[in-house]
């Protein structure tokens, strides 16, 4: 019961912060002239999947009642790696748009 709570807590999160963070980056992209899903859709939703692997692996695994003996954080130079991939794939979009329209 507690690992399907637990699923649950994090598949409500997940959505919630996605939803906010798609809003915000596509208000941002319509901003400035990038329709992100024409081309580039993938990529600040995959941002969006890498950042919070990020943060549950580090801060929320331990704040949950899972208190199971495999709970480690993830090493920092990965940490760092897939931080850096996230906000690149982020900021691609105009990057890419501004190179081939």
């Amino acid at each position: 019961m507690k690992i399907f709570l637990e699923s649950t807590l994090i598949l409500v999160i997940v959505v919630f912060v996605s939803i906010i963070w798609v809003i915000l980056w596509g208000s941002i992209y319509l901003e400035i002239g990038i329709d992100i899903d024409e081309r580039y859709g993938g990529m600040p939703y995959v941002s969006i999947l890498i950042l919070f692997l990020v943060l549950y692996k580090n801060k929320l695994q331990f704040s949950g009642r899972n208190k199971g003996k495999d709970r480690e954080k993830l090493p920092k130079l990965i940490s760092k790696i897939l931080i850096f991939t996230a906000i690149s794939l982020l900021f691609l979009p105009p990057v890419l748009s501004f190179f081939f329209n």
